[in-house]
């Protein structure tokens, strides 16, 4: 085969790096090795990546004529970090009508993603450190990606008192992010008593920023759009009241905040204001926030209904502009899997959520590199590495260089399709994209140097 992403095996012979290699230039005995040739390195000049163990071995032009058991030719496609998601909704365990972990990490590797953050509302609570052990296993098991549970603020999630934040952070999954994302932790008590308690081991309280009395009974955006439709309004105000105390209450404790899906223009502005004081907050913007607004509800199709609801386009115009100069530190896809009876009713009546994993990078490429506010480097940042240091990945979020582990995505930004949900490997459709014409094509994904995918499917 030729062309982008094409695999050749065996490679030709050709003079090897040292870096991870036995003696003679040839990869110590078992040792899976591939050379990758003429990617772009976060969209640089064209370069060579030999890949020995699991690690990369070598980069740059004498990479290109080292040998190999597997050859890629990368010939004009972009090599990113693998991708991160700080906020996957897996499902399991409890709905796998909607998700499991296997489907779900097999969307996540055909998005570009090397791990993700397992959110806690599932069924039961991963409020213990037994379901949260569990979903850290199912994640082993399923080996696409890598899965690190997100335990829950409260227990069941129902904001009455503290889960076990201590002895989810002692178990085997490790847990460092807690969050009752779907529900807003609005008791103020509550949420200060949590950030004090993750601070004594270097956690961090992820909110789900949605005042409850200002959003009863709301449907979408409160504004023009939801006044002529006659659907309830949630205002802007429900997210940024709370994102407002909550950067009070962690500079009070010293403690690290992170915002999730911040969705307005005001949010921004009050985690930048937060941001200048020097104060532990961080926060997230989801892709389709990134690119769809209300206008979208008056089609009073439910696929774009989510939480919380798109909003205007000058909402939209801040949102790119915060994760272009920082204020935004990362992507998170808020991968919101519903199954079809869910979403395929009268919209009152509809879930939540929209799917998001296998086309985020695509929509970022679309929002954030076609608009000229990023580059492929600052891609790589606010999809790689700043997820993974929020989320205290030790293993994830490297730069492309030698010595790291080999997770990286191999990704054609020439391609052009429309999305595609049949083609996805998540169990459930609802893609607020279907249809759409997006850029890019995710054409490999290597995790520790072993691909998930390889020339756009699914390797293993």
């Amino acid at each position: 085969m030729s062309g982008p992403g094409s695999v050749t095996s065996p490679a030709g012979p050709g003079a090897a790096s040292e870096t991870g290699r036995g003696a003679g230039g040839t990869p110590p005995p078992g040792a899976e090795t591939w050379l990758i040739r003429g990617a772009r390195l976060l969209g640089g000049d064209p370069a060579g990546i030999l890949v020995v163990g699991g690690m990369i071995a070598e980069i740059g032009p004498g990479a290109a004529a080292a040998s190999a058991a597997n050859v890629i030719d990368a010939d004009g496609l972009i090599a990113l970090p693998g991708l991160v998601d700080l906020h996957t909704h897996l499902r399991e365990p409890g709905r796998e009508d909607a998700e499991t972990v296997a489907t779900g990490t097999a969307a996540a590797a055909l998005g570009g993603f090397t791990a993700v953050h397992a959110m806690a509302n599932t069924e039961p609570v991963a409020d213990t450190a037994g379901v949260v052990e569990q979903i850290w296993r199912l994640g082993r098991q399923a080996g696409r990606c890598d899965v690190q549970p997100v335990g829950a603020v409260t227990a069941g999630i129902d904001g009455r008192r503290l889960a076990e934040l201590g002895a989810m952070a002692d178990s085997a999954a490790r847990v460092r992010v807690f969050s009752d994302d779907g529900r807003c932790v609005s008791d103020a008590v509550l949420m200060r008593r949590a950030l004090e308690y993750v601070k004594a081991f270097g956690g961090v309280i992820a909110q789900h920023a949605q005042e409850p009395r200002l959003t009863e009974g709301a449907q979408m955006n409160e504004g023009e759009v939801s006044g002529m439709l006659g659907l309830a309004g949630w205002p802007a105000v429900a997210e940024e009241a709370v994102i407002a105390r909550d950067c009070l209450l962690a500079a009070h404790v010293g403690s690290a905040l992170h915002v999730c899906h911040v969705s307005t223009a005001g949010s921004v502005e009050i985690i930048r204001w937060a941001k200048s004081k020097g104060w532990q907050v961080t926060a997230e913007v989801t892709p389709h926030h990134l690119l769809l607004t209300d206008d979208l509800a008056a089609s009073y199709d439910p696929v774009f209904k989510v939480n919380p609801p798109l909003r205007t386009a000058a909402d939209v115009a801040a949102l790119r502009a915060a994760l272009a100069d920082g204020t935004i530190d990362c992507v998170a896809t808020d991968h919101a899997p519903h199954p079809l009876e869910d979403k395929e009713t009268e919209w009152a009546a509809a879930a939540f959520g929209m799917t998001g994993l296998e086309t985020a990078l695509r929509v970022v490429h679309e929002a954030m590199v076609g608009t000229g506010l990023l580059d492929w480097a600052g891609v790589a940042d606010r999809m790689s590495a700043r997820p993974a240091a929020i989320g205290r990945l030790a293993a994830h979020g490297h730069p492309l260089a030698p010595g790291w582990p080999a997770n990286l995505v191999l990704y054609d930004p020439a391609a052009r399709a429309a999305v595609d949900p049949a083609a996805h490997a998540s169990k459930s459709r609802n893609t607020p994209f279907a249809g759409m014409m997006l850029p890019g094509r995710v054409v490999a994904t290597f995790l520790r140097g072993s691909p998930t995918v390889l020339e756009g499917k699914l390797a293993r």
